[in-house]
């Protein structure tokens, strides 16, 4: 079976008393939504982002689960880099994912970093 990788076409984040972040792919010409909720302080913001990403994922693949285990980053030289931690709780193993952070954006980088650390994984479970 062929395997289009999900692409990111939005990540939109409200602002509030707490951050909701809304996750939209395309995979197999269909847009799948992911939602996550969180804490507003700006430390918290990449792991929101995250659980959308993978909500989003999970849509896609219609019945895998994943959680977010980690999340951070890592500077190198003059790069910053969005570094992400998968698990899938049904199997022992971790999947990791990295991005490059451009013009300070953790927001898309890290949505990218969760996509990185699943697409492999995405072509066994579909």
């Amino acid at each position: 079976m062929d395997f289009d990788r999900p692409v990111l076409r939005s990540v939109d984040v409200e602002l509030g008393e707490s951050v909701v972040v809304s996750v939209i792919l395309e995979a197999d010409g269909r847009e799948h939504h992911g939602r996550a909720e969180g804490a507003a302080h700006h430390s918290a913001r990449a792991r929101v982002v995250g659980e959308a990403t993978l909500r989003a994922l999970e849509s896609v693949t219609g019945a895998a689960r994943f959680e977010l285990s980690a999340v951070g980053t890592s500077t190198m030289d003059a790069v910053t880099i969005a570094l992400v931690q998968v698990a899938e709780p049904t199997r022992p193993d971790v999947y990791v994912g990295s991005a490059l952070i451009r013009q300070g954006d953790m927001v898309l980088a890290t949505a990218r970093a969760v996509l990185d650390a699943l697409n492999r994984r995405l072509t066994l479970i579909r």
